[in-house]
């Protein structure tokens, strides 16, 4: 599981993101309870502007990992860009209250 998610992850930084998806699915088959894959292949959904597909995945991160703060930003910025904009909110202030930092970004 790890070797495809290594591998994904390669993929996501070089903006391969079709193969990204394909390696973090594989991980996900192996492990789904894996939040990090199910939130970077939310990722590369996003990337990719599949918002529904980010906002699905960005969605389970989160319900494997309740305080997922990188999760609840990016489908922050998934719901903003689909112009849900009060859901959008909602999840850049959770993602503030679990990581204070995050409010830099902002």
């Amino acid at each position: 599981m790890e070797e495809y998610f290594r591998r994904a992850g390669a993929h996501l930084e070089k903006e391969e993101y079709d193969e990204a998806i394909a390696e973090f699915t594989r991980a996900i088959e192996l492990d789904p309870n894996y939040a990090e894959a199910y939130y970077n292949r939310g990722v590369a959904y996003l990337r990719k502007d599949k918002y529904d597909e980010a906002i699905a995945d960005l969605t389970k991160a989160i319900e494997l990992d309740p305080n997922y703060a990188d999760a609840y930003l990016s489908r922050g910025v998934a719901y903003g860009r689909k112009g849900e904009y009060d859901k959008a909110g909602a999840d850049y202030t959770k993602a503030i209250e679990l990581d204070p930092r995050i409010a830099m970004w902002l």
